[in-house]
C-alpha cells in the first residue's frame, strides 16, 4: 500500500497539478492538507473517477483536511474526540482505509513564539496526544500524516541559523511532537534515511529557495510499531514541486510510503 501525503495550498489552484500526480504515483492512500474549501465545494467526483472514495473536512478559505482511498474509506471522524470543544479550525480528519486507521493533520503554524497561535499550535499537539491515549493502541495500524509545521531535527532544516528564536524548530514544538511519537509511532522517512540531511518538504516561494534546496523538512509520516515493521520504502517527491505546464507549484512537496500489508496479515496471524 502507498501512502501519501501532499499540502497543495488551495486545491482549487492546484488540481491539475495533484491529478497529474496521482495519475503517475498511484497512491492508494493520500491524505491532503491546506484544501482551502468548503465541504460542498470539494471535487469528490472528480476523485472518483480515479478511483478514489473521499472524506473531507473544510472551512471555506483557510485550512480543509481530506482523504483519498482506492482501498476503501470509512469511519471517518472529524476533529478530536477527545471530550473537549470543537477545534475552531478544519485541522484533523480520521478514517480507516485498507485495515489502516488514517489520520490527516494540518498542525497550526504557531507564527511568532510565544504569539496566541503559538500556544494554539502546542495546545492542539497536546490535543492530538490526548486523542491517541484515548480512542486507539498502539499495536494497531495507524498513520498520521501531513504537514505537521516542525522540523523534527537541526538534520531537518537548510540553515539552523535561520531559524534561531522561530516557530517551527522551537524546543516545545519539538517536545509535542516527541509526546506524540512516544504514543507509539516512529517518523517513517527518518526510520528508511536515518543519515540523509538536506531532503526537504516545503520551500518557500521567495528567493529561488527550491532551486537552491533551501528547504525544512515539516511534512511527515508517522506509523505505529506494526505498520512500520512492513515499510519498504519512502520518498520526498521533489518532481511534485517543480514547474509544470505553466501550473504554480504549491511550497510543499507530496510525500509518501510504501507499505507491504501482505506481510502486515502475517504479523497479525504470527501474534495470533
Amino acid at each position: 500500500m502507498r501512502i501519501a501525503s501532499w499540502n497543495v495550498n488551495s486545491l482549487n489552484a492546484r488540481m491539475p497539478r495533484v491529478e497529474e500526480w496521482l495519475e503517475r504515483m498511484q497512491p492508494d492512500v493520500v491524505c491532503i492538507q491546506e484544501t482551502k474549501l468548503a465541504n460542498d465545494a470539494f471535487p469528490a467526483a472528480d476523485f472518483e473517477a480515479m478511483g478514489y472514495e473521499t472524506a473531507h473536512h473544510g472551512q471555506g478559505q483557510w485550512n480543509g483536511v481530506a482523504i483519498l482511498s482506492k482501498v476503501g474509506l470509512g469511519d471517518v471522524v472529524v476533529d478530536f474526540a477527545d471530550g473537549g470543544d470543537p477545534d475552531v479550525d478544519a485541522r484533523v480528519i480520521w478514517a480507516t482505509c485498507g485495515g489502516v486507521r488514517v489520520c490527516s493533520v494540518y498542525v497550526p503554524n504557531g507564527r511568532e513564539v510565544d504569539h496566541d497561535h503559538y500556544r494554539y499550535k502546542l495546545d492542539w499537539l497536546a490535543r492530538l496526544r490526548s486523542h491517541l491515549d484515548q480512542n486507539h493502541d498502539p499495536k494497531e495500524p495507524l498513520a498520521i500524516l501531513g504537514d505537521f509545521n516542525i522540523a523534527p531535527e537541526d538534520a531537518d532544516v537548510w540553515d539552523t541559523k535561520a531559524f534561531v528564536g522561530k516557530t517551527h524548530v522551537t524546543k516545545p514544538e519539538r517536545d509535542a511532537l516527541d509526546a506524540i511519537k512516544g504514543w507509539g509511532l516512529t517518523d517513517t522517512f527518518r526510520h528508511v534515511y536515518p543519515d540523509n540531511p538536506g531532503l526537504f518538504s516545503y520551500y518557500d516561494y521567495t528567493a529561488g529557495r527550491f532551486h537552491k534546496r533551501q528547504g525544512i523538512r515539516i511534512d511527515l509520516i508517522l506509523a505505529s510499531e506494526s505498520l512500520l515493521a512492513t515499510v519498504q520504502g519512502a520518498l520526498v517527491d521533489r518532481n511534485g514541486r517543480k514547474a509544470w505546464d505553466g501550473h504554480k507549484p504549491s511550497d510543499h512537496v507530496p510525500i509518501y510510503a510504501d507499505f507491504d500489508l501482505g506481510s502486515f496479515a502475517d504479523l497479525l496471524s504470527r501474534d495470533g
